[in-house]
């Protein structure tokens, strides 16, 4: 068991999602960065799909009930291990009844806590992920909740560090055009690809939201809603961006411009509010 202390601004159980379900109403959810989360589970030796604590933008508290190893990855968020402090992105041990607190990240906005073990909770539909907009899966951690530690340990862990490449100031998002691009006038795409956009406080795991030069439509009428997927940039009537991420709905009333690529969204994933983010075509 691992007992949270102080859960930070935001701290949820998070494994791969649940895919198959869009034809209920249901998203896949799952880690809003799935790089970070896949990472934090090599180190400890966990199999890929064990659940993990995603934790946004530090502040997360918790003390071991027995000793365990293991790693965070994700935003680069100072380890304290007894008031020790440590890296990320490497195998820590922490010993029973020593508390582990996680720092304010200097980059990045989601870090992934992996437990060797995995975190044990009931599934929801095959998975552990809380999903914020159905409300399916446990509920967000908070002060003294406890979590089992499972048995989902799949290898011995034999990295003692994995190099990760910095985030950068300002990301560079690749982006597809999407199927609702021609809703848009002539210049629109033109202005996506060459404007810096910025990351509004109301961004949340639904959805990232932009401000910036505002994407005119060419056509007015109302949209049916159609199938929404991972990555889509959906632009609503204000012409503001929104870059759907893990929790986004299963359908949209609003035209789509454009798709992040998949190897991309975890970075969209991390971006914080106030921060400048520019798209490229792929």
């Amino acid at each position: 068991m691992i007992e949270i202390l102080v859960p930070g601004p935001l701290a949820t159980v998070q494994d791969l999602g649940r895919p198959g379900y869009a034809e209920l109403g249901v998203g896949r959810s799952g880690a809003a960065d799935l790089a970070a989360h896949r990472l934090a589970n090599r180190l400890v030796g966990n199999a890929e799909h064990s659940a993990t604590v995603e934790a946004t933008f530090g502040g997360l508290r918790f003390r071991s009930r027995t000793d365990l190893l293991v790693a965070v990855t994700g935003a680069t968020a100072p380890v304290f291990i007894a008031g020790v402090e440590h890296a990320g992105n490497a195998p820590l041990r922490v010993s029973a009844g020593v508390e582990v607190r996680l720092g304010t990240p200097d980059a990045g906005l989601r870090s992934y806590l992996a437990v060797r073990g995995g975190v044990a909770c009931e599934p929801v539909l095959g998975s552990r992920s809380t999903d914020l907009l159905s409300g399916l899966g446990p509920a967000p951690l908070h002060a003294g909740d406890t979590l089992a530690v499972g048995g989902d340990a799949a290898t011995d862990p034999h990295v003692d560090v994995a190099p990760v490449v910095a985030y950068r100031a300002e990301p560079v998002l690749r982006i597809s055009p999407g199927p609702r691009r021609d809703w848009f006038s002539t210049d629109a795409w033109a202005t996506l690809l060459g404007a810096a956009y910025t990351v509004s406080a109301d961004s949340n795991r639904i959805g990232v939201r932009l401000t910036g030069p505002v994407l005119q439509r060419a056509i007015s009428a109302e949209l049916p809603s159609e199938p929404i997927v991972l990555g889509a940039v959906q632009v609503p009537a204000s012409g503001q961006p929104l870059i759907f991420l893990a929790d986004h709905p299963v359908t949209g009333g609003y035209p789509v411009i454009g798709v992040v690529r998949r190897a991309y969204v975890g970075l969209a994933a991390q971006l914080r509010p106030g921060q400048p983010v520019r798209f490229v075509a792929r």
